[in-house]
């Protein structure tokens, strides 16, 4: 190991090193998904219904989030006792800290096992419903919408906010199994190859895109219906699209090379990369607004007294809630501009400030789900708004009561 690498160690490191800060976001989404499901569930909107997952059959069965927060907690225990255990061990000690960093990394093998094999009869048949999903997703497919596309699409977006944290799952076994450093040691995102982080980070991008094509294809084969020809599919995969110049902007930047870059210069890279960030932060947010919680902000004027500002006729939630998440949709969607904020610069330059931005990703499309299962159902019980993307046809109505 190269003498150097203790120093590149900060003090956020040492208290929580790569693979836990990796295993505290990825079970992080767990606890979200339980609170989505109680949150819904006490506004009376069926998040399990609009997904098509089997409903209980009897007052026994314990409701779906607190099957979630069993599965949560079975994944945190281990999590906080390879902690407990770390602490101790290493005692701030950049030598050792590295040293033991099997310590953290064992974490990932058992969320793997906790995951995927059936020993453990905990959320079992919730565990298996995402693994099949997880699967007909990754190469992008979509389930026709009897079959719970919803779920599908949900789980493809929340996929895309955890693309960082997927790549960064990838380099920390890559980094313990490399021989010449330690997976607690500061990141190495060129481990194994230059371009393995940023091809991670764009395969959510591109599943979802695919999504978007087989569902215009679809919806061409069948022939226009409710006015929905399947621009609106194709606008969505073009939203999607928009994501990869900025990673390979990015990448190229990590790795420049003025000789293989045909000698444009890193100042017109990074300009490049501002532009098509500027891009895709516009086009997402819009679409967030707009298509995904069918709010009002930037479409047409409405009659004064029919409904606030910003919002629509049918809402289940606060108008202050409503507000808020479009302020916090925005702030996270263009953190990126924070390196232009005297005083933020440590957001993208530390590995804290890099923590930060990918858990407040992780808790916005958290908080994305909130509003666009609201808007499901809402489509669902009320039918669609003017220029919809509509997920399937409606051939009965959700009582919404």
């Amino acid at each position: 190991m190269a003498p150097d690498q203790h120093a590149q160690l900060d003090g956020f490191s040492l208290f929580l090193p790569f693979p836990s800060r990796v295993a505290v976001t990825l079970v992080a989404g767990f606890w979200g998904w339980g609170a989505n499901l109680q949150f819904l569930q006490q506004n009376n909107i069926d998040l399990p219904a609009l997904i098509h997952y089997p409903a209980r059959q009897s007052l026994n069965q314990r409701p779906h989030h607190v099957s979630s927060y069993r599965l949560a907690g079975l994944l945190t225990i281990p999590l906080l006792l390879s902690l407990l255990i770390f602490w101790p061990v290493t005692h701030g000690s950049r030598e050792w800290v590295e040293s033991v960093d099997y310590i953290p990394q064992v974490y990932l093998f058992i969320f793997i096992i906790l995951l995927i094999l059936p020993f453990n009869r905990l959320s079992r048949s919730g565990r298996r419903r995402f693994l099949s999903t997880l699967r007909r997703i990754s190469i992008g497919g979509l389930a026709e919408p009897q079959d719970g596309k919803f779920g599908d699409i949900l789980l493809a977006d929340v996929l895309t906010s955890y693309a960082k944290v997927i790549a960064d799952f990838v380099i920390t076994f890559c980094m313990f199994f490399n021989s010449e450093t330690s997976s607690t040691s500061k990141p190495d995102r060129h481990c194994g190859s230059d371009y393995l982080f940023p091809v991670i980070v764009a395969i959510p991008s591109a599943i979802r895109l695919r999504q978007c094509l087989i569902e215009y294809v679809r919806v061409r084969r069948n022939g226009a219906r409710h006015g929905n020809t399947g621009g609106q599919h194709l606008a969505n995969a073009l939203k999607y699209a928009t994501a990869f110049p900025v990673i390979i902007l990015a990448a190229k930047l990590r790795n420049y090379n003025p000789f293989l870059f045909y000698g444009i210069s890193e100042v017109t890279l990074t300009r490049l990369l501002y532009f098509f960030s500027f891009i895709n932060s516009s086009y997402s947010f819009y679409w967030d607004i707009t298509k995904d919680w069918d709010l009002t902000l930037f479409t047409e004027s409405r009659n004064d007294n029919e409904y606030p500002f910003g919002l629509r006729r049918y809402r289940y939630f606060t108008d202050q809630q409503y507000y808020t998440a479009i302020a916090i949709d925005f702030a996270i969607r263009f953190a990126w501009m924070s390196r232009f904020v005297p005083g933020f610069l440590w957001l993208s330059e530390t590995e804290v400030g890099l923590f930060f931005l990918m858990f407040s990703e992780v808790g916005r499309r958290w908080m994305w789900v909130f509003l666009r299962s609201e808007a499901e159902w809402v489509r669902n019980s009320r039918g669609p708004v003017p220029n919809d993307v509509l997920l399937g046809e409606f051939n009965g109505k959700i009582d919404a009561d």
